[in-house]
């Protein structure tokens, strides 16, 4: 039997000092290992020094484009959705590259060496998109990028909404375009990934579930833990009781003991995932 090795990986870090708090809830207490920082994120230098002061913590980029303003531009806000900002692209409203360019510079400033990256709402699956990132992985020599592809695990004691599998589909339709891109720009990428599907809907039973049906190879399991507290809840988020929820289940006893039973190896990037 070979090893299977499992990032953690939490999105939305800067984005609120209560997201920020769960995060690192998350970390200390439960299996959580990475997270992706939003350098346009509300929270953004609480989550800096957070990152200072827990250095165990994996840090990561969280390339945003939709929600929130542009670095480049302050006080512009970013198109809402991901359709307006597919449309904002083709209509060439938006300098994509010079964007989240300017999102990497802020985290390198701030001190921090990023070990991979992803983008919010998966954005990087749109090629225009895409092509920045890649070039962006090789100019900063971040090789990590996210593969949004989720595990075909069935039996799960979450119910996963006939939306929600739909898209899902629809993301393993441009896989194969994907793959071949992240290989030409020497990007690297988790055999696995998990979590896209049971986002703001998943309980310790579902973790568990997840983790005794991993497969050999490395797995990201994306999360979106936090406390909800006024400030998260006065926040622009479908997800804000969920995040509370995740949090618990994180930090169960029950997902710890699962982890040294079926004899899953916990890392971050780079090195630990196999020599980034």
């Amino acid at each position: 039997m070979g090893r299977k090795l499992l990032a953690v990986n939490a999105d939305d870090f800067g984005f609120t000092r209560d997201v920020n708090a769960g995060i690192l809830e998350a970390h200390t207490k439960g299996i959580l290992t990475s997270t992706t920082l939003m350098a346009n994120g509300a929270a953004f230098e609480d989550a800096v020094r957070l990152a200072r002061e827990v250095p165990t913590l994996d840090i990561g980029v969280h390339l945003v484009l939709v929600g929130g303003e542009s670095l480049l531009e302050p006080g512009r806000s970013f198109p809402r959705t991901v359709s307006e900002l597919m449309k904002a692209v083709m209509l060439r409203q938006l300098r994509v590259y010079n964007e989240l360019r300017a999102q990497m510079v802020k985290i390198f400033e701030a001190g921090l060496q990023p070990t991979h990256l992803d983008t919010h709402k998966h954005t990087h699956l749109f090629p225009p998109v895409l092509d920045a990132v890649v070039r962006l992985s090789e100019e900063f020599g971040v090789r990590w990028v996210r593969r949004p592809f989720d595990l075909p695990i069935t039996g799960a004691p979450a119910e996963v909404p006939l939306g929600k599998r739909a898209v899902s589909r629809m993301f393993g339709a441009v896989r194969g375009q994907f793959h071949r891109k992240l290989a030409r720009h020497g990007c690297r990428t988790t055999d696995w990934f998990a979590g896209f599907q049971i986002t703001g809907r998943f309980h310790a039973e579902d973790v568990v579930h997840l983790l005794e049906n991993l497969p050999d190879g490395s797995t990201e399991f994306m999360v979106h833990p936090g406390f909800c507290t006024a400030e998260l809840q006065a926040a622009r988020t479908r997800l804000k009781e969920s995040r509370a929820a995740e949090l618990r289940a994180l930090v169960d006893p029950r997902v710890r003991e699962t982890v040294e039973r079926v004899g899953i190896e916990l890392c971050g990037y780079g090195a630990e995932l196999g020599g980034g």
